[in-house]
């Protein structure tokens, strides 16, 4: 997901998304764990998304 379009979402949307990545971030941890995911990059995207994420949700809140 692009900084754009993250900073097109209210406050609520990104929290909602940003429960959602995380879920989703410790799926694929533990499925990687039993047996090695073929693209391991896709945790690492998902790492940084959640942190976009959590940088644009601050800049909201620091600005209201």
């Amino acid at each position: 997901m692009k900084t754009a379009e993250i900073r097109e979402l209210t406050v609520a949307e990104i929290k909602e998304r940003i429960e959602a990545a995380r879920v989703e971030l410790n799926r694929l941890k533990l499925n990687h764990a039993v047996s090695p995911v073929e693209n391991a990059s896709v945790i690492r995207n998902s790492r940084r998304d959640i942190a976009r994420m959590l940088t644009v949700l601050r800049q909201k809140e620091t600005l209201n």
